[in-house]
């Protein structure tokens, strides 16, 4: 567990100018948007990986239908 606090939350002290705040509301808006692309990555994965077990489990029935 790191010893740092969380960044995604702007201390008093960064927000206490309008330039520390829009760094801070630029910051997490980046981190949303990565967070989103993580997400979206991850059910391309997901869909690719079940579609690849159905070709394999389809090649398995043929093999198995068809075996002498």
């Amino acid at each position: 567990m790191p010893d740092t606090p969380d960044r995604a939350t702007p201390t008093p002290a960064e927000t206490s100018t309008p330039d520390a705040a829009a760094r801070a509301a630029a910051a997490d808006a980046y981190r949303r948007s990565e967070e989103e692309r993580s997400e979206r990555h991850m059910w391309w994965y997901l869909a690719y990986f079940l579609f690849g077990i159905h070709i394999v489990a389809f090649v398995m029935i043929y093999a198995v239908t068809h075996a002498k």
